[in-house]
């Protein structure tokens, strides 16, 4: 079974290419675009891996970050941060697995991926 990994994008087009490089990794792949919709899905599902915007509508992704921080039932899932942002990427640092600098490089992305796959689902 393939690992959950949730994208959550506001811009559609990275939104596509941050999925497709997680699915070069072998996860499986949700897409969201905003803050309270990325909420309501955690509610609902445990995923392995987030790739998370920084500046999504509705709900902040710092918010968002901090309630996957705050549920234990999410305590296992890594987080990827992505920001155009140098001085909150160094402010968030030690908040998240990895902080990626956008623009992402789609193999980088899906090299770092399959790195951070859970190590039962790694190959």
């Amino acid at each position: 079974m393939q690992p959950l990994a949730l994208v959550i994008e506001d811009n559609k087009d990275h939104a596509v290419i941050f999925a497709e490089a997680l699915k070069g990794a072998d996860f499986e792949v949700e897409t969201t675009h905003d803050g309270e919709t990325a909420l309501a899905r955690l509610a609902d599902i445990t995923p392995a891996l987030v790739l998370l915007d920084l500046r999504v509508p509705k709900v902040p992704g710092i918010e968002i970050l901090r309630h996957i921080r705050a549920d234990d039932r999410l305590a296992e899932t890594r987080v990827i941060l992505a920001t155009g942002d140098h001085i909150t990427a160094e402010r968030l640092h030690d908040e998240a697995e990895v902080v990626l600098i956008k623009p992402i490089d789609f193999i980088q992305l899906r090299d770092l991926a399959v790195r951070m796959r859970p190590p039962e689902s790694a190959d």
